[in-house]
């Protein structure tokens, strides 16, 4: 913690209830008003992105493969145990 924090604090400590709740308020404004809102996207926006990503493959087929490989190094995981 830095010394200015530190007497920021001690200071604060030193307020009444309401004038600390004020100091909290102006506190959460400022953050608010530094924090930049994340624009949400729509998934439409994330059209062609990965052109080429299956290089024509059938989405389908792709699982099926990852699938196949998957159960492949499973086997041969518990096969070496």
């Amino acid at each position: 913690m830095s010394p200015l924090l530190a007497q920021v604090l001690r200071e604060i400590e030193q307020l009444n209830p309401e004038e600390q709740l004020e100091v909290i308020s102006h506190a959460t404004e400022q953050l608010k008003r530094q924090t930049v809102k994340q624009k949400k996207h729509k998934l439409s926006e994330f059209r062609g992105i990965a052109p080429n990503l299956l290089e024509g493959q059938d989405a389908q087929d792709w699982v099926n493969e990852i699938r196949g490989e998957w159960q492949e190094r499973e086997q041969r995981l518990f096969e070496g145990l």
